[in-house]
C-alpha cells in the first residue's frame, strides 16, 4: 500500500483510498519552469505507482499559464498526458484526493505532496529527456535538485549502460524476479514514494553475483513501469 507524506501535517497518509475507489493526482506547477516539471514528474510517478497497485486514477493539470509549455515539456519528459484541471468540479465521485505542489506554491484543501525547487533557470535545451527525467528521480522530491552538467553527464553514462545491460540481459534464459529484490523494490517506492531507493535496488542487482542475468533482465523491466526510463529501448540492437 502507498503511503505519502501529507505537507499539511507532516503525517503519512494512504494515497489510495480505503475503499476501493477513484484517487484523483492534480498537479498545481504554478507557470512553466524545470520545477513545474519536476512536479508533473512526480505526479505521474504517484498515478504508476498507484496503477501498479491495482487503483484506478484520474490524472489532472490544474495550471492556466503556459499550458502549451507545460504540455510539450512533460510529454519530452515521458509524463503521460493530464486531463484539464478545469474539470475537477464536476469530479468523478472519486475517494481520495492529491494535489502535487511546489514548495511555497498553491495549497489547496486535501492531502498536498510538497516538491523542492529545481535549481536551473530553464530546462536544460541540450539535455536527453531521459536523462534529465532520471537526474531528477535521483533525488527525493523533497530535497532541493541541482541540474548541472555533472548531475545529466552521470546520468546519460548510467541510462547507456543500463540500457546495453537491458539489451544483453534479454538474450539469456527467462528467471523470475527473486522474491527479495520485488519486495524491496516495493518497499521503496510505497514508502513515500523512494526512487534514490529505488535506483539503488537496481544498482545492486545489476551486479550482484547471486542473481541470474535473466532475473536481472525482469527486474529492470518491472521497475521501469514506475521509473519511466524506457530501459528496455535497445532491445534487438546488435550486441
Amino acid at each position: 500500500m502507498l503511503r505519502i507524506i501529507d505537507a499539511r501535517t507532516g503525517e503519512p497518509v494512504d494515497a489510495a483510498p480505503a475503499r476501493r475507489g477513484l484517487t484523483r493526482v492534480e498537479a498545481h506547477t504554478g507557470g512553466f519552469d524545470v520545477t513545474a516539471l519536476r512536479v508533473l514528474l512526480v505526479a505521474d510517478l504517484l498515478v504508476r505507482a498507484l496503477e501498479l497497485g491495482g487503483t484506478p486514477v484520474w490524472a489532472l493539470l490544474d495550471e492556466e499559464r503556459q499550458r502549451a509549455e507545460l504540455r510539450a515539456g512533460a510529454t519530452a519528459l515521458g509524463v503521460r498526458p493530464f486531463e484539464d484541471g478545469r474539470d475537477a468540479a464536476a469530479g468523478l465521485g472519486e475517494a481520495q484526493v492529491l494535489h502535487v505542489v511546489r514548495e511555497g506554491g498553491a495549497e489547496p484543501d486535501g492531502v498536498r505532496v510538497v516538491v523542492a525547487p529545481v535549481h536551473a533557470a530553464a530546462p536544460p535545451e541540450e539535455a536527453d529527456p531521459a536523462a534529465l527525467r532520471l537526474a531528477l528521480l535521483s533525488r527525493r522530491r523533497s530535497v532541493p535538485a541541482q541540474l548541472d552538467a555533472a548531475a545529466l553527464a552521470d546520468a546519460h553514462d548510467t541510462l547507456v549502460r543500463w540500457r546495453r545491460a537491458v539489451a544483453d540481459w534479454a538474450r539469456r534464459p527467462s528467471r523470475p524476479i527473486p522474491d527479495e529484490v520485488r519486495g524491496e523494490l516495493r518497499t521503496a517506492w510505497e514508502h513515500d514514494l523512494d526512487l534514490p531507493e529505488v535506483l539503488a535496488v537496481l544498482r545492486r542487482v545489476e551486479t550482484a553475483s547471486d542473481v541470474p542475468d535473466g532475473a536481472r533482465f525482469e527486474t529492470y523491466a518491472y521497475a521501469d513501469r514506475l521509473l519511466g526510463l524506457d530501459l528496455t529501448r535497445d532491445l534487438g540492437t546488435p550486441a
